[in-house]
């Protein structure tokens, strides 16, 4: 069954990113090497805080419009709600 992300990213300055893939663990090894041009490796965008799991696209294209559309604090409180410290959840996707 094919597996379908939203995701918000962070930096040190807590800029937020929400983006959507199909592919949670390649697209972060992206945004750390910088090889998404534009506002992630722009404002160098690179630490996984959130991330929900969809089994089909149309869910993951609907909650991430509806995420993107959210203002900041929105973004924040849900962040929160899951990773309070704001961790790097990367290590979730890509146990070592």
């Amino acid at each position: 069954m094919a597996r379908y992300f939203v995701y918000i990213m962070t930096n040190r300055s807590k800029t937020l990113y929400t983006g959507i893939t199909n592919n949670l663990s390649r697209r972060m090894n992206e945004h750390r090497l910088r090889q998404v041009a534009g506002f992630t490796k722009r404002y160098s965008i690179d630490k996984l805080v959130y991330f929900e799991e969809f089994n089909s696209p149309e869910e993951i294209i609907r909650r991430g419009k509806q995420i993107k559309g959210w203002i900041r604090l929105k973004k924040i409180q849900l962040t929160e709600s899951n990773n309070p410290n704001w961790l790097d959840l990367t290590q979730e996707i890509n146990p070592e």
